[in-house]
């Protein structure tokens, strides 16, 4: 294991991160906003490849909400251009990890060249298994939830189900990370304490953790601490202290 990685007692099996930051970092550098943002994909990097060696399973990173589209329009151009540009540059090494890409989000507002390069990269790494790396672009909560709703109002209008079937497990089913464990750890830098519209369903048990600490200067040592501190976490789902020792 990398000397940066310590071993925790108690490992994620899934991290979702909400990097934050790129923006203001660049404002106290006196720099445009997207020179934070380009500094930021190299932070997207070395993240991934930290929490793989720590042993997460999955890692589900917001790179693009649906909201991200009201922004300058300089901004969402490079935005959209770091983007093509990560997935060129990056697929083929994740690849040789062994990591696994995914989308989620709706990607018909994005440009057919970029679609193409998504289908592509997810094409490449479908069979891989060390961790899966779900990017979230032009995602929402919100978004995520209504679509499962719309598939399954679909779905009785065909008469293949009743309303009286619809319980947690079939929405669950038709939401964007359907088959993947719920996140067992939110991370979001920057400094701000809220989940910005992202897997709203999903974050329903999952732990939180908030730094000051802006998306450019996450280091490793950063990503380390917040490994630290969910191993002091007791987990307990509605029960109560005692319940969960005496599972133990």
């Amino acid at each position: 294991m990398d000397s940066s990685v310590t071993e925790v007692k108690a490992t994620p099996q899934h991290v979702c991160i909400i990097m934050d930051g790129n923006g203001r970092w660049a404002k106290k550098r006196f720099m445009p906003r997207t020179f934070g943002h380009r500094k930021g994909v190299s932070i997207t990097r070395n993240s991934i490849e930290f929490f793989a060696r720590a042993g997460v399973r999955y890692l589900t990173l917001f790179a693009f909400s649906s909201e991200n589209w009201n922004r300058p329009k300089e901004e969402v151009r490079t935005l959209m251009e770091l983007f093509f540009r990560s997935l060129k540059d990056n697929s083929a090494e994740l690849h040789s990890q062994n990591i696994r890409i995914r989308f989620i989000g709706e990607r018909a507002a994005f440009s057919q060249t970029l679609q193409k390069q998504i289908a592509e990269a997810e094409a490449l790494t479908f069979n891989n298994k060390a961790m899966t790396l779900n990017i979230a672009a032009n995602y929402g909560g919100q978004w995520d939830i209504l679509n499962a709703i719309k598939k399954i109002g679909a779905r009785i209008e065909r008469g293949e189900i009743s309303s009286d079937s619809i319980g947690q497990r079939m929405l669950e089913s038709e939401l964007s990370l359907a088959e993947t464990p719920d996140p067992d750890l939110f991370i979001r830098t920057g400094g701000e304490h809220r989940v910005s519209n992202f897997l709203l369903w999903q974050l329903a048990y999952t732990e939180f953790y908030f730094t000051d600490v802006l998306w450019p200067d996450f280091s490793t040592e950063e990503m380390q601490k917040s490994l630290n501190d969910y191993a002091k976490r007791q987990r307990r789902y509605g029960k109560t202290s005692d319940q969960v020792v005496e599972v133990k």
